[in-house]
């Protein structure tokens, strides 16, 4: 028999390997919650979560996990003073979710102080992974869990125009470089030099390259292997869609203090037209009907797990 200390050290990695998934749905707690007003988002959230835990099940019922936990929980900022775990989707609100964890860590007396590199460069916030295995473990059990979502044609959309469409001192020479080298034919010297310039449709290419010239980036990656929706059994998921009136629900759910709203601002290039169906739609059109295909393929399982529309 092992003894108690083995059984510690052993139980949060034996929990997530050789297992059948997904787990079991635990109910919210909502004693935090005051007045009547929540009542239509809450419906919302309850259907959001049956429907994910039944897509779950359905297609994971006979997958056994071999996934290192670590790996699993490298997405995940932690709040430990309200009990909170977020897990980054970008394109889908995270730069304001960050300013609000700051600010519920103590961090921050406002999230409209803190600026977009203090929140992605800054360090401020834990991830999941820098815990021990205990800690992990311990969290995942005891913690809020929460994700955001997007549509993930304007997630995509919305990447590529943040990345390529304005000057970047990373994307460009990184992704840009090796994407027109690649792809387009006759290139000028200055864009091979460059990077900038990348099309959408160049883009595209790159995204659905079984060889890519460069690997894969956190800003269109799939939501599923972003944040193991169905390995890890997230209590709250909200919608960019319903943004604010889901987050602001959320900070009731875990006892935020009453004046923490979750910020309306645009975190960057403020002046740009917001990234909606009708914009998606102007980008999708420079693509062949194989290739727009073959994108909806590549996002497939987050348009199941998340009861989206097929474009």
């Amino acid at each position: 028999r092992l003894s108690e200390q083995q059984k510690m050290s052993k139980s949060p990695l034996s929990q997530f390997r050789g297992v059948y998934l997904p787990p079991a749905l635990h109910p919210l707690n909502k004693t935090l919650v005051k007045g009547g007003k929540w009542k239509d988002v809450d419906s919302t959230q309850e259907k959001r979560r049956s429907f994910l835990h039944d897509f779950c099940k359905k297609y994971n019922s006979r997958k056994k996990l071999q996934t290192h936990l670590v790996r699993l929980v490298s997405r995940i900022y932690v709040e430990d003073r309200h009990k909170v775990l977020y897990c980054e989707v970008p394109k889908a609100g995270c730069s304001n979710w960050k300013r609000v964890l700051m600010v519920l860590n103590g961090l921050a007396a406002s999230a409209h102080n803190i600026s977009h590199d203090d929140v992605h460069y800054g360090k401020h916030l834990r991830k999941l992974d820098s815990y021990d295995l205990k800690g992990i473990h311990t969290r995942l059990h005891t913690y809020t869990k929460t994700i955001f979502v997007r549509d993930p044609m304007e997630r995509l959309v919305s990447a590529f125009r943040d990345k390529f469409e304005h000057p970047n001192s990373y994307y460009h020479p990184v992704f840009g470089k090796a994407i027109i080298k690649k792809y387009r034919h006759n290139a000028s010297e200055e864009a091979l030099k460059t990077g900038s310039g990348v099309k959408f449709k160049e883009f595209i290419q790159y995204l659905l390259d079984s060889h890519r010239p460069v690997g894969m980036d956190i800003h269109w990656e799939q939501v599923s292997k972003l944040c193991y929706p169905c390995l890890i059994n997230y209590d709250f998921i909200g919608k960019f869609e319903t943004l604010e009136e889901d987050a602001n629900y959320f900070l009731q759910l875990v006892g935020a203090p009453a004046e923490l709203k979750f910020p309306k601002f645009k975190d960057r290039h403020s002046s740009d037209e917001r990234t909606s169906a009708e914009v998606v739609r102007q980008y999708l059109k420079e693509l062949s009907k194989e290739e727009r295909q073959l994108t909806y393929d590549f996002y497939y399982l987050d348009y199941l797990m998340f009861n989206y529309t097929s474009p």
